[in-house]
């Protein structure tokens, strides 16, 4: 038996506010989808103006990154990627239904070494996606520190 971490709704919205602010100050709708380790979400919210399909974007990448414990975009370099046939990853996009995002946008949150769930960002270009996200996992580390250390990077893998 062990003790694991949960992250918890207020959390959650702290990570979907910092986004949404970073979205704003760099001019991008998104749509910003935070989840548990499970990878349902506990906060999904699209911006004004944002694309109809973000909801559904944002919480597969969220999806993606919380289950297999790695940043999307890892999917689309070497060795797990890119994923196309002949290489590592080929048909991984298919998994669970479609919900496997194998793009940039998605990311672990990572606590104290371990995964407790994922943010998903879907409005902007990956370099945009990217920022948003990276906002949301400083607000979370900054929300728990110091009791907490959170990884804020792009290149997360567990």
């Amino acid at each position: 038996m062990r003790t694991a971490f949960k992250l918890e709704l207020k959390d959650a919205r702290a990570m979907v506010q910092a986004a949404e602010r970073k979205a704003e100050e760099i001019g991008v709708a998104q749509t910003v989808c935070v989840c548990d380790e499970g990878g349902f979400p506990l906060a999904l919210e699209r911006m004004d103006g944002a694309r109809i399909t973000g909801p559904q974007m944002a919480w597969n990448k969220a999806f993606t990154a919380a289950g297999h414990k790695r940043s999307t975009h890892l999917f689309t370099k070497p060795p797990s990627g890119p994923a196309l046939p002949g290489n590592e990853a080929f048909g991984i996009q298919l998994s669970f239904e479609g919900r496997f995002a194998a793009f940039v946008g998605g990311f672990p949150i990572v606590l104290n070494d371990e995964v407790v769930g994922g943010v998903g960002l879907s409005g902007g270009n990956g370099e945009q996606d990217t920022t948003c996200a990276l906002a949301a996992l400083q607000a979370l580390k900054d929300l728990l520190a110091p009791k907490y250390s959170v990884v804020v990077e792009p290149d997360i893998k567990k």
